[in-house]
């Protein structure tokens, strides 16, 4: 996972939301504590694709709708392997997991994955690497 922002985005590295962004994050000390973990645990989940961060305001952050009831989403794991697969870095990934989609029932990529249509976003991260 990447540890600074590719050019392009330090406007949205100056405020917190871009304009496909989360409305909240979570810095990797908070995201340890709400998983009960280690902070080198967490750091484990960055690097082995298990959980997105990219930074924001020059700290590591979290979408904090990725970490759902001391969890993270169960599909999370699979679309960032998916997403990885098909030349997605973490900006480019936590772009497409915020973009906008109506075809989606929850709006966006990342809320759909907590609910009942999550294997549809998985499908569509397997179509992108074709």
């Amino acid at each position: 996972m990447t540890d600074s922002a590719p050019s392009g985005q330090a406007a949205s590295d100056a405020g917190l939301a871009g304009p496909t962004d989360p409305a909240d994050w979570l810095a990797l000390p908070d995201v340890a504590e709400r998983l009960d973990l280690s902070i080198s645990k967490v750091h484990q989940m960055i690097r082995d694709r298990e959980l997105l961060a990219v930074r924001r305001d020059g700290v590591r952050r979290v979408p904090a709708d990725l970490v759902a009831n001391r969890t993270v989403l169960k599909h999370l794991p699979g679309v960032l392997t998916l997403l990885a697969d098909a030349g997605y870095d973490d900006e480019a990934a936590l772009r497409w997991l915020y973009e906008p989609d109506d075809t989606l029932s929850g709006g966006t990529p990342a809320a759909t994955l907590g609910g009942d249509h999550a294997r549809e976003v998985k499908r569509r991260a397997q179509a992108l690497g074709f």
